[in-house]
């Protein structure tokens, strides 16, 4: 059996377990690790001060915009893709892999563009005080420009997902990554460069995770061929793309939107409050990360099943991505909750303030972390099945709907306790109108598995 063929088997007649673990494993190690190199980046710029952890905190949201652009187009794709695999059109599949790939890269050069241009007045809009502001325009600079790698990456991590090929997005992320770790210490200290040294690293390691995805298509690894000739823009190529792409377009954007809120908030606090919720930040999407990695393992899958009508498999998809997630972040928020202090206090020098504000929110972030995978099975679930709208509800519940109105409001009554406490209350919320949006839809499910057995019974 060639590869290709096994990766379709994988999709589609593997053990859930087998091809949760075949498909979901590698990338939420990835993804883990990238998340992970964050948390390092944090922590060797930590050593330079307050203002300076400040600044990548500040610069953060903006990059996970222009890096939206990968998600929009890239995630939209891999939807489409597999469902398009699971009904057997290769053909269509491999165009909407060229489209996806191809538009990204467009739309975020002209994204990074437009963002270099107003580069300062963004970084005030996102939280930058006046001692912030100069170290994050020297960081941004450098690292904004470089997403245009990590857009590429995002859109590739996407797409090869979709074919069942897991594993080359665990190492195009883990080599990035590790890349990453090693060069932070050398750019910052040993050369001397700062918070420019920690951009550059960045960038050099997207880089080298754009090669691995360039390797993979030019030893034609990959299903599909990338050509700029099969680009589509038919009107059921995009708007199957953009149903998808635009909710997690949209999910993005609102946590750029809620980072810079908080930045906005915590900078009436001074920049410990600034740095301490920043950390917070980093150390939450460590673990939702994780979560994020294991389910784009279990989208493809999800949408295979769909499209080809295998709801038991489908079923037991939901089921065990439910409790392996559930499990995960239920030892990760134990962690953070039990020793919130040990872990901020290694991102300072010593600032007991910034320490005291990061571990009461990392605390009661831990608390209501335990409930993000299954809050995360089903947004993401949605997004598989095609199901634009309510992806896009769910989608927009954590970081916005929720979360938005008690960023805004909390502080106002509750000061500093409210800016901390916003997210694990936006936490719950979401994962309890979740519950109200799963029952309707196993319902739809349950009626669509007895259609299909009544006409495969009468056509028997």
């Amino acid at each position: 059996m060639n590869s290709q063929s096994k990766k379709m088997e994988l999709l589609g007649s593997a053990s859930i377990p087998k091809a949760l673990l075949s498909m979901g494993i590698p990338t939420m190690i990835g993804m883990l690790v990238n998340a992970f190199y964050n948390l390092v980046d944090a922590y060797f710029i930590g050593g330079l001060g307050e203002s300076q952890m400040g600044a990548i905190s500040v610069v953060y949201p903006l990059g996970q915009v222009v890096v939206g652009l990968g998600l929009l187009f890239g995630n939209g794709a891999a939807s489409y893709i597999s469902r398009l695999l699971g009904r057997g059109d290769k053909e269509n599949a491999d165009k909407v892999a060229s489209t996806a790939l191809y538009s990204s890269v467009s739309a975020g050069a002209v994204i990074i563009i437009i963002s270099m241009v107003f580069l300062h007045p963004i970084l005030k809009l996102l939280g930058a005080t006046d001692s912030i502001l100069p170290f994050a325009a020297t960081y941004a600079s450098i690292y904004i420009v470089s997403c245009i790698f990590n857009v590429f990456n995002v859109t590739m991590n996407n797409i090869v997902t979709s074919e069942g090929a897991a594993k080359t997005t665990m190492c195009a992320l883990l080599t990035g990554a590790v890349l990453n770790i090693a060069l932070d210490p050398l750019f910052i200290y040993v050369f001397d460069l700062g918070v420019a040294g920690a951009a550059i690293a960045t960038a050099i390691s997207q880089v080298v995770s754009t090669c691995v995805y360039l390797t993979y298509i030019l030893r034609k690894k990959s299903v599909f061929h990338f050509r700029v000739k099969d680009c589509t823009y038919t009107k059921e190529t995009m708007s199957e793309i953009f149903k998808i792409g635009i909710p997690t377009l949209v999910f993005q954007i609102l946590t750029s939107v809620s980072i810079s809120l908080i930045n906005n908030a915590a900078g009436d606090y001074g920049d410990s409050a600034i740095a301490g919720m920043g950390v917070v930040t980093r150390l939450i999407s460590m673990g939702s990360l994780s979560v994020f990695g294991f389910i784009k393992g279990f989208q493809p899958i999800a949408g295979y099943s769909y499209g080809a009508k295998k709801f038991d498999r489908l079923r037991e998809a939901i089921k065990t991505s439910i409790l392996w997630s559930t499990v995960f972040c239920v030892i990760f928020g134990v962690i953070l909750a039990l020793f919130p202090t040990a872990i901020v206090s290694q991102f300072t020098k010593g600032d007991a303030e910034m320490i005291r504000i990061g571990a009461a929110s990392l605390r009661a972030n831990g608390i209501s972390i335990m409930l993000f995978g299954f809050y995360t099975v089903y947004s993401s679930l949605f997004l598989a099945l095609g199901k634009g709208r309510e992806g896009f509800i769910l989608g927009a519940l954590r970081q916005g709907i929720c979360f938005i109105p008690l960023i805004l409001l909390l502080p106002m009554v509750w000061g500093l306790n409210g800016i901390m406490y916003a997210q694990p209350i936006a936490d719950v919320l979401s994962a309890a109108i979740t519950v109200f949006m799963a029952i309707p839809l196993h319902k739809k499910l349950n009626e669509m598995q007895k259609q299909t057995a009544a006409i495969n019974t009468n056509n028997n």
